[in-house]
Protein backbone atom coordinates (compact mmCIF):
# COMPACT_ATOMS: atom_id res chain seq x y z
CA UNK A 1 0.00 0.00 0.00
CA UNK A 2 2.65 2.39 1.31
CA UNK A 3 4.64 1.83 -2.50
CA UNK A 4 1.32 2.61 -4.51
CA UNK A 5 0.67 6.08 -2.42
CA UNK A 6 4.35 6.69 -2.93
CA UNK A 7 4.24 6.28 -6.87
CA UNK A 8 0.74 7.50 -7.79
CA UNK A 9 1.97 11.88 -7.23
CA UNK A 10 4.95 10.83 -9.50
CA UNK A 11 3.03 9.29 -12.45
CA UNK A 12 0.50 12.28 -11.96
CA UNK A 13 3.93 14.41 -12.14
CA UNK A 14 5.50 12.82 -14.73
CA UNK A 15 2.47 12.72 -16.88
CA UNK A 16 1.74 16.30 -16.28
CA UNK A 17 5.52 17.14 -17.70
CA UNK A 18 5.27 15.10 -20.66
CA UNK A 19 2.21 17.34 -21.46
CA UNK A 20 3.54 20.56 -20.74
CA UNK A 21 6.63 19.17 -22.79
CA UNK A 22 4.79 17.82 -25.89
CA UNK A 23 2.42 21.59 -25.71
CA UNK A 24 6.30 22.93 -25.78
CA UNK A 25 6.73 21.53 -29.46
CA UNK A 26 8.98 18.17 -28.56
CA UNK A 27 9.35 15.19 -31.05
CA UNK A 28 11.01 11.84 -31.35
CA UNK A 29 13.82 11.63 -33.59
CA UNK A 30 14.33 8.32 -35.44
CA UNK A 31 17.60 8.02 -33.54
CA UNK A 32 15.78 7.88 -29.97
CA UNK A 33 16.44 10.94 -28.69
CA UNK A 34 13.67 14.04 -27.73
CA UNK A 35 13.93 16.64 -29.81
CA UNK A 36 12.84 20.64 -29.44
CA UNK A 37 12.37 23.27 -31.62
CA UNK A 38 15.07 26.07 -31.34
CA UNK A 39 13.09 28.50 -30.09
CA UNK A 40 11.23 26.85 -27.77
CA UNK A 41 13.99 24.87 -25.82
CA UNK A 42 14.43 27.24 -22.86
CA UNK A 43 10.10 26.47 -22.44
CA UNK A 44 10.92 22.94 -22.85
CA UNK A 45 13.40 22.53 -20.29
CA UNK A 46 11.63 23.96 -17.95
CA UNK A 47 8.77 22.18 -18.15
CA UNK A 48 10.56 19.23 -17.88
CA UNK A 49 11.11 17.12 -14.63
CA UNK A 50 13.25 14.50 -15.76
CA UNK A 51 14.16 13.13 -12.35
CA UNK A 52 11.04 12.85 -10.80
CA UNK A 53 10.41 9.66 -12.68
CA UNK A 54 12.55 6.77 -13.95
CA UNK A 55 14.12 6.03 -17.47
CA UNK A 56 11.84 3.43 -18.48
CA UNK A 57 8.51 5.20 -17.39
CA UNK A 58 9.73 7.79 -20.12
CA UNK A 59 10.36 5.48 -22.69
CA UNK A 60 6.83 3.93 -22.42
CA UNK A 61 5.18 7.32 -22.59
CA UNK A 62 6.90 8.78 -25.11
CA UNK A 63 7.00 6.00 -27.26
CA UNK A 64 3.10 6.10 -27.81
CA UNK A 65 2.57 9.64 -27.84
CA UNK A 66 5.73 11.83 -29.64
CA UNK A 67 5.23 11.86 -33.06
CA UNK A 68 8.08 10.50 -35.49
CA UNK A 69 9.25 13.46 -37.33
CA UNK A 70 10.64 12.52 -40.94
CA UNK A 71 14.40 13.65 -41.46
CA UNK A 72 13.79 14.28 -45.02
CA UNK A 73 10.98 16.78 -44.89
CA UNK A 74 9.84 16.74 -41.12
CA UNK A 75 6.55 15.99 -41.54
CA UNK A 76 4.66 14.09 -38.09
CA UNK A 77 4.29 10.17 -38.44
CA UNK A 78 2.95 7.57 -35.91
CA UNK A 79 5.75 6.06 -33.77
CA UNK A 80 5.32 2.86 -35.48
CA UNK A 81 5.31 4.19 -39.11
CA UNK A 82 8.21 2.56 -41.18
CA UNK A 83 7.60 5.23 -44.24
CA UNK A 84 6.78 8.62 -43.87
CA UNK A 85 3.23 9.69 -44.77
CA UNK A 86 3.80 12.70 -46.19
CA UNK A 87 6.57 11.86 -48.82
CA UNK A 88 7.46 8.54 -48.69
CA UNK A 89 10.64 8.36 -47.22
CA UNK A 90 11.73 5.41 -44.99
CA UNK A 91 12.59 6.89 -41.58
CA UNK A 92 15.16 4.81 -40.99
CA UNK A 93 17.39 6.19 -43.88
CA UNK A 94 19.05 9.55 -43.66
CA UNK A 95 18.08 12.73 -46.05
CA UNK A 96 20.08 13.18 -48.80
CA UNK A 97 22.21 16.13 -48.63
CA UNK A 98 20.09 18.70 -51.28
CA UNK A 99 17.39 17.26 -49.00
CA UNK A 100 18.90 18.06 -45.73
CA UNK A 101 19.46 21.22 -47.51
CA UNK A 102 16.23 22.21 -48.27
CA UNK A 103 14.84 21.40 -45.02
CA UNK A 104 17.67 23.23 -43.30
CA UNK A 105 16.56 26.51 -44.81
CA UNK A 106 12.85 25.99 -44.14
CA UNK A 107 12.49 24.29 -40.77
CA UNK A 108 13.68 25.79 -37.36
CA UNK A 109 16.66 23.48 -36.48
CA UNK A 110 16.26 20.80 -33.57
CA UNK A 111 18.44 21.12 -30.80
CA UNK A 112 18.98 17.79 -29.03
CA UNK A 113 18.72 17.79 -25.47
CA UNK A 114 21.60 16.26 -23.02
CA UNK A 115 19.82 13.08 -22.49
CA UNK A 116 18.88 10.19 -24.10
CA UNK A 117 14.89 7.73 -23.51
CA UNK A 118 16.10 5.74 -20.49
CA UNK A 119 18.85 7.41 -19.41
CA UNK A 120 17.47 9.86 -16.67
CA UNK A 121 19.56 13.36 -16.97
CA UNK A 122 22.47 11.57 -18.07
CA UNK A 123 24.96 13.73 -19.32
CA UNK A 124 25.91 13.27 -22.80
CA UNK A 125 28.19 15.96 -24.11
CA UNK A 126 31.01 16.11 -21.41
CA UNK A 127 34.31 15.67 -23.61
CA UNK A 128 36.31 13.03 -22.39
CA UNK A 129 39.41 14.46 -20.96
CA UNK A 130 42.91 12.77 -21.21
CA UNK A 131 45.87 13.95 -18.40
CA UNK A 132 48.99 14.82 -20.00
CA UNK A 133 52.71 16.92 -19.35
CA UNK A 134 52.91 19.37 -21.21
CA UNK A 135 54.53 23.22 -21.36
CA UNK A 136 52.21 26.13 -21.60
CA UNK A 137 53.75 29.05 -23.65
CA UNK A 138 52.02 32.36 -23.45
CA UNK A 139 52.98 35.04 -25.95
CA UNK A 140 51.94 38.53 -26.77
CA UNK A 141 52.37 41.86 -28.40
CA UNK A 142 53.48 44.73 -25.45
CA UNK A 143 51.58 48.15 -25.75
CA UNK A 144 49.38 46.64 -28.76
CA UNK A 145 46.07 48.94 -26.94
CA UNK A 146 48.45 52.20 -27.75
CA UNK A 147 49.65 50.54 -30.80
CA UNK A 148 46.24 50.85 -32.28
CA UNK A 149 44.56 53.73 -30.72
CA UNK A 150 45.99 56.33 -33.25
CA UNK A 151 45.99 54.44 -36.37
CA UNK A 152 43.20 52.64 -38.85
CA UNK A 153 42.27 49.36 -37.84
CA UNK A 154 43.62 48.06 -41.41
CA UNK A 155 46.66 49.38 -40.76
CA UNK A 156 46.41 47.56 -37.50
CA UNK A 157 46.11 44.85 -39.33
CA UNK A 158 48.64 45.09 -41.26
CA UNK A 159 51.50 45.32 -38.14
CA UNK A 160 50.06 42.71 -35.77
CA UNK A 161 49.12 40.02 -38.52
CA UNK A 162 52.80 39.32 -39.56
CA UNK A 163 53.95 39.35 -35.97
CA UNK A 164 50.90 36.84 -35.56
CA UNK A 165 52.69 34.51 -38.35
CA UNK A 166 56.15 34.52 -36.89
CA UNK A 167 55.30 33.58 -33.26
CA UNK A 168 53.32 30.24 -35.22
CA UNK A 169 55.69 29.33 -37.54
CA UNK A 170 57.81 29.73 -34.61
CA UNK A 171 55.77 27.35 -32.33
CA UNK A 172 54.84 24.76 -35.70
CA UNK A 173 59.05 24.39 -35.84
CA UNK A 174 59.34 22.88 -32.80
CA UNK A 175 56.00 20.64 -33.21
CA UNK A 176 54.04 22.43 -30.79
CA UNK A 177 50.11 22.94 -31.02
CA UNK A 178 48.40 26.65 -31.27
CA UNK A 179 45.33 26.13 -29.21
CA UNK A 180 44.42 29.87 -29.37
CA UNK A 181 45.02 33.20 -30.81
CA UNK A 182 44.21 36.48 -28.40
CA UNK A 183 44.19 38.92 -30.73
CA UNK A 184 47.47 40.05 -29.97
CA UNK A 185 49.56 36.85 -28.97
CA UNK A 186 48.98 33.61 -29.07
CA UNK A 187 48.60 30.65 -26.78
CA UNK A 188 50.17 27.19 -27.22
CA UNK A 189 51.55 24.13 -26.00
CA UNK A 190 54.35 21.76 -26.12
CA UNK A 191 53.92 17.67 -25.34
CA UNK A 192 50.13 17.51 -26.67
CA UNK A 193 48.59 16.20 -28.82
CA UNK A 194 51.55 14.77 -29.92
CA UNK A 195 53.74 13.80 -26.60
CA UNK A 196 57.59 14.61 -26.55
CA UNK A 197 60.13 14.27 -24.13
CA UNK A 198 61.99 17.67 -24.52
CA UNK A 199 58.76 20.05 -24.71
CA UNK A 200 59.91 22.39 -22.22
CA UNK A 201 63.02 22.67 -24.40
CA UNK A 202 61.43 23.09 -27.38
CA UNK A 203 58.86 25.81 -25.92
CA UNK A 204 61.70 27.71 -25.36
CA UNK A 205 63.74 27.23 -28.62
CA UNK A 206 60.17 28.62 -29.99
CA UNK A 207 60.37 31.29 -27.82
CA UNK A 208 63.52 32.32 -28.27
CA UNK A 209 63.09 32.08 -32.11
CA UNK A 210 60.35 34.64 -31.66
CA UNK A 211 62.24 37.19 -30.40
CA UNK A 212 64.69 37.10 -32.96
CA UNK A 213 62.14 37.41 -35.72
CA UNK A 214 60.35 40.00 -34.00
CA UNK A 215 63.32 41.71 -33.68
CA UNK A 216 64.56 41.68 -37.08
CA UNK A 217 60.75 42.60 -38.21
CA UNK A 218 60.99 45.73 -35.82
CA UNK A 219 63.81 46.61 -38.01
CA UNK A 220 62.05 46.64 -40.78
CA UNK A 221 59.20 48.73 -39.39
CA UNK A 222 61.56 51.26 -38.30
CA UNK A 223 63.03 51.74 -41.41
CA UNK A 224 59.22 52.32 -43.24
CA UNK A 225 58.77 54.96 -40.23
CA UNK A 226 56.48 52.64 -38.22
CA UNK A 227 56.87 51.80 -34.17
CA UNK A 228 58.68 48.83 -33.63
CA UNK A 229 56.97 46.22 -32.25
CA UNK A 230 58.30 43.73 -29.04
CA UNK A 231 56.81 40.95 -27.29
CA UNK A 232 56.83 38.52 -24.12
CA UNK A 233 56.48 35.62 -23.10
CA UNK A 234 56.04 33.18 -20.17
CA UNK A 235 56.31 29.78 -20.09
CA UNK A 236 55.26 26.71 -17.59
CA UNK A 237 55.51 22.95 -17.04
CA UNK A 238 52.93 20.38 -15.34
CA UNK A 239 50.18 18.51 -15.94
CA UNK A 240 46.82 19.30 -17.51
CA UNK A 241 43.98 17.39 -18.81
CA UNK A 242 43.20 17.98 -22.24
CA UNK A 243 40.20 17.51 -24.27
CA UNK A 244 38.19 17.72 -27.59
CA UNK A 245 35.15 20.74 -27.54
CA UNK A 246 32.96 20.74 -30.43
CA UNK A 247 32.64 24.47 -30.61
CA UNK A 248 30.48 24.30 -33.74
CA UNK A 249 29.77 22.91 -37.02
CA UNK A 250 32.89 21.06 -38.54
CA UNK A 251 35.13 23.31 -36.02
CA UNK A 252 36.46 21.18 -32.61
CA UNK A 253 38.97 22.69 -30.35
CA UNK A 254 41.68 20.39 -28.49
CA UNK A 255 41.81 22.56 -25.23
CA UNK A 256 44.28 21.86 -22.55
CA UNK A 257 42.89 22.89 -18.67
CA UNK A 258 44.56 23.18 -15.35
CA UNK A 259 46.52 25.13 -12.55
CA UNK A 260 49.45 24.79 -15.06
CA UNK A 261 47.69 27.04 -18.05
CA UNK A 262 46.57 29.52 -15.61
CA UNK A 263 50.65 30.02 -14.32
CA UNK A 264 52.01 30.36 -17.76
CA UNK A 265 49.75 33.09 -18.18
CA UNK A 266 50.45 35.05 -15.12
CA UNK A 267 54.08 34.33 -15.76
CA UNK A 268 53.74 36.35 -18.84
CA UNK A 269 52.17 39.50 -17.50
CA UNK A 270 55.60 39.71 -15.00
CA UNK A 271 57.68 39.67 -18.06
CA UNK A 272 59.08 42.51 -19.68
CA UNK A 273 59.94 43.55 -23.37
CA UNK A 274 61.69 41.11 -25.34
CA UNK A 275 62.32 38.77 -22.59
CA UNK A 276 60.97 35.04 -21.52
CA UNK A 277 59.87 34.65 -17.77
CA UNK A 278 59.52 30.61 -16.58
CA UNK A 279 58.56 28.63 -13.09
CA UNK A 280 60.68 26.66 -10.99
CA UNK A 281 58.74 23.61 -12.65
CA UNK A 282 60.22 24.60 -16.25
CA UNK A 283 63.75 25.60 -14.61
CA UNK A 284 64.19 22.59 -13.11
CA UNK A 285 63.94 20.75 -16.90
CA UNK A 286 65.61 23.24 -19.00
CA UNK A 287 68.83 24.01 -16.53
CA UNK A 288 72.28 23.62 -18.80
CA UNK A 289 70.28 23.81 -22.17
CA UNK A 290 69.37 27.53 -21.86
CA UNK A 291 71.36 30.10 -20.07
CA UNK A 292 69.17 31.43 -16.83
CA UNK A 293 68.81 34.08 -14.96
CA UNK A 294 66.79 34.05 -11.42
CA UNK A 295 64.80 36.77 -10.76
CA UNK A 296 63.89 36.13 -7.21
CA UNK A 297 60.32 35.63 -5.81
CA UNK A 298 57.53 37.34 -7.38
CA UNK A 299 53.67 37.20 -6.18
CA UNK A 300 51.36 35.98 -8.46
CA UNK A 301 47.87 36.55 -8.24
CA UNK A 302 45.56 33.93 -7.58
CA UNK A 303 48.46 31.79 -5.29
CA UNK A 304 48.64 32.27 -2.09
CA UNK A 305 52.79 31.92 -1.74
CA UNK A 306 55.53 33.45 -3.58
CA UNK A 307 56.78 31.35 -6.49
CA UNK A 308 60.21 31.55 -7.93
CA UNK A 309 60.62 32.81 -11.68
CA UNK A 310 63.53 32.62 -14.09
CA UNK A 311 64.63 34.59 -17.13
CA UNK A 312 65.76 33.20 -20.31
CA UNK A 313 68.49 34.80 -21.58
CA UNK A 314 70.05 32.36 -23.99
CA UNK A 315 71.28 29.14 -24.92
CA UNK A 316 73.11 27.13 -22.74
CA UNK A 317 76.22 24.85 -23.27
CA UNK A 318 74.58 21.54 -22.89
CA UNK A 319 72.64 20.03 -26.24
CA UNK A 320 71.76 16.31 -25.11
CA UNK A 321 70.58 13.97 -21.94
CA UNK A 322 73.84 12.62 -21.95
CA UNK A 323 75.77 16.20 -21.66
CA UNK A 324 73.34 16.58 -18.47
CA UNK A 325 74.11 13.28 -16.91
CA UNK A 326 78.05 13.51 -17.46
CA UNK A 327 77.28 17.07 -15.26
CA UNK A 328 75.71 15.15 -12.56
CA UNK A 329 78.19 11.90 -12.93
CA UNK A 330 78.52 9.19 -14.94
CA UNK A 331 78.81 5.31 -13.78
CA UNK A 332 82.32 3.26 -14.61
CA UNK A 333 82.90 2.89 -18.33
CA UNK A 334 83.37 -0.84 -18.72
CA UNK A 335 83.55 -2.95 -21.83
CA UNK A 336 83.47 -2.00 -25.57
CA UNK A 337 87.07 -2.24 -25.78
CA UNK A 338 87.30 -3.64 -29.42
CA UNK A 339 85.00 -0.45 -30.37
CA UNK A 340 87.22 1.85 -28.97
CA UNK A 341 90.09 0.42 -30.26
CA UNK A 342 88.36 0.49 -33.94
CA UNK A 343 87.97 4.09 -33.16
CA UNK A 344 91.32 4.79 -32.27
CA UNK A 345 92.79 3.13 -35.86
CA UNK A 346 90.59 5.82 -37.42
CA UNK A 347 92.04 8.18 -35.72
CA UNK A 348 95.35 7.25 -36.42
CA UNK A 349 95.27 6.65 -40.23
CA UNK A 350 93.21 9.93 -40.43
CA UNK A 351 96.21 11.49 -38.56
CA UNK A 352 98.61 10.39 -41.20
CA UNK A 353 96.55 12.09 -44.00
CA UNK A 354 93.89 9.50 -44.88
CA UNK A 355 89.96 10.60 -44.24
CA UNK A 356 87.99 8.43 -42.21
CA UNK A 357 84.19 8.24 -41.50
CA UNK A 358 83.19 6.35 -39.01
CA UNK A 359 79.60 5.13 -38.36
CA UNK A 360 78.37 3.37 -35.06
CA UNK A 361 75.18 1.79 -35.33
CA UNK A 362 73.06 0.03 -32.59
CA UNK A 363 69.82 -0.25 -30.83
CA UNK A 364 69.06 2.45 -29.01
CA UNK A 365 70.19 3.05 -25.07
CA UNK A 366 73.25 0.41 -25.43
CA UNK A 367 75.60 3.01 -25.21
CA UNK A 368 76.74 4.59 -28.57
CA UNK A 369 76.72 8.08 -26.90
CA UNK A 370 78.93 6.74 -24.01
CA UNK A 371 81.10 5.39 -26.42
CA UNK A 372 81.57 8.69 -28.41
CA UNK A 373 81.81 10.61 -25.44
CA UNK A 374 84.39 8.21 -23.77
CA UNK A 375 86.75 8.19 -27.04
CA UNK A 376 86.39 12.21 -27.41
CA UNK A 377 87.95 12.29 -23.56
CA UNK A 378 90.90 9.99 -24.79
CA UNK A 379 91.91 12.37 -28.12
CA UNK A 380 90.72 15.86 -27.12
CA UNK A 381 93.96 17.22 -26.03
CA UNK A 382 95.44 16.09 -29.38
CA UNK A 383 92.63 17.08 -31.72
CA UNK A 384 90.47 20.24 -32.66
CA UNK A 385 87.15 18.47 -31.42
CA UNK A 386 83.60 20.08 -33.28
CA UNK A 387 80.37 18.34 -32.71
CA UNK A 388 76.97 18.57 -33.44
CA UNK A 389 74.04 16.99 -32.80
CA UNK A 390 70.69 16.08 -35.01
CA UNK A 391 67.93 16.84 -33.20
CA UNK A 392 63.97 15.63 -34.55
CA UNK A 393 62.91 19.45 -33.97
CA UNK A 394 65.51 20.44 -36.66
CA UNK A 395 63.57 18.83 -39.06
CA UNK A 396 62.72 22.42 -40.53
CA UNK A 397 66.10 23.75 -40.68
CA UNK A 398 68.37 23.00 -43.84
CA UNK A 399 71.65 21.57 -42.71
CA UNK A 400 71.34 22.03 -39.44
CA UNK A 401 74.24 19.98 -37.95
CA UNK A 402 76.22 21.44 -40.43
CA UNK A 403 75.91 25.21 -39.87
CA UNK A 404 76.22 24.17 -35.70
CA UNK A 405 79.71 22.71 -36.67
CA UNK A 406 80.70 25.58 -38.52
CA UNK A 407 78.83 28.20 -35.59
CA UNK A 408 81.68 25.77 -33.44
CA UNK A 409 84.77 26.15 -35.61
CA UNK A 410 84.32 29.82 -36.12
CA UNK A 411 83.50 30.52 -32.58
CA UNK A 412 79.91 32.51 -33.20
CA UNK A 413 77.59 32.55 -30.45
CA UNK A 414 74.08 34.00 -30.64
CA UNK A 415 74.75 37.13 -29.01
CA UNK A 416 77.04 37.90 -32.01
CA UNK A 417 75.93 40.50 -34.63
CA UNK A 418 75.84 40.04 -38.16
CA UNK A 419 78.59 41.87 -38.45
CA UNK A 420 80.47 40.41 -36.20
CA UNK A 421 80.10 36.88 -37.23
CA UNK A 422 80.91 38.02 -40.61
CA UNK A 423 84.17 39.12 -39.05
CA UNK A 424 84.75 36.01 -37.13
CA UNK A 425 84.75 33.82 -40.55
CA UNK A 426 86.74 36.24 -42.51
CA UNK A 427 89.47 35.88 -40.12
CA UNK A 428 89.53 32.13 -39.59
CA UNK A 429 89.30 31.44 -43.46
CA UNK A 430 92.47 33.72 -43.88
CA UNK A 431 94.06 32.03 -41.38
CA UNK A 432 93.34 28.70 -42.47
CA UNK A 433 93.86 29.39 -46.48
CA UNK A 434 93.37 32.34 -47.82
CA UNK A 435 92.65 30.99 -51.31
CA UNK A 436 89.12 29.89 -49.24
CA UNK A 437 88.12 33.65 -49.51
CA UNK A 438 86.48 33.00 -52.62
CA UNK A 439 84.10 30.98 -51.16
CA UNK A 440 83.11 33.41 -48.33
CA UNK A 441 79.70 34.44 -50.19
CA UNK A 442 78.35 30.39 -50.01
CA UNK A 443 79.42 30.59 -46.48
CA UNK A 444 77.66 33.73 -45.33
CA UNK A 445 74.24 32.40 -47.11
CA UNK A 446 74.81 29.54 -45.31
CA UNK A 447 75.19 31.23 -42.00
CA UNK A 448 72.64 33.43 -42.49
CA UNK A 449 74.66 36.19 -42.75
CA UNK A 450 74.97 37.75 -46.45
CA UNK A 451 74.88 41.45 -46.77
CA UNK A 452 70.99 42.02 -47.90
CA UNK A 453 70.07 39.20 -45.23
CA UNK A 454 67.85 37.39 -47.39
CA UNK A 455 68.98 33.94 -48.36
CA UNK A 456 66.94 32.22 -51.10
CA UNK A 457 66.80 27.79 -50.46
CA UNK A 458 68.04 27.72 -54.03
CA UNK A 459 71.20 29.61 -52.66
CA UNK A 460 71.81 27.73 -49.53
CA UNK A 461 71.42 24.32 -51.64
CA UNK A 462 73.83 25.96 -54.16
CA UNK A 463 76.25 26.87 -51.26
CA UNK A 464 76.53 22.94 -49.92
CA UNK A 465 76.96 21.58 -53.12
CA UNK A 466 80.10 23.90 -53.92
CA UNK A 467 81.94 21.81 -51.04
CA UNK A 468 80.95 23.52 -47.85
Amino acid sequence: MGRRKTSEPTRRSSSGDLHRLLHAGAALEPSGRIAVATSDVSHAVSKLRLAQFGGGEILRRLRHTLPLHCPACGGPNRTSAKFCSECGVALDQQPSPKAAAANANDKPQPVVLGFALGTAGAAQSVPEGERKMVTALFVDIIDSTELGQNLDPEEVRAIIDPVLGLMIDAVRRYDGYVVQSTGDGIFAVFGAPVAREDHPQRSLYSAMRMQDEIRRYSVRLRAEGRPPIQIRAGANTGEVVVRTIATGAGHTEYTPIGHTINLASRLQSLANAGSTVISDSTRALVEGYFALRPLGQAQVKGISEPINVHEVVGLGPLRTRLQRSAGRGLSKFVGRTKESETLKRAAARAKSGAGQVVAVVAEPGVGKSRLFFEFKAEVQSEWTVLEASSVSHGKGSAYLPIVELLHSYFDIVGEDSVHARREKVAAKIRVLDPSLENGLPYLHALLEVAEDGIVSLAWTRNCANRGL
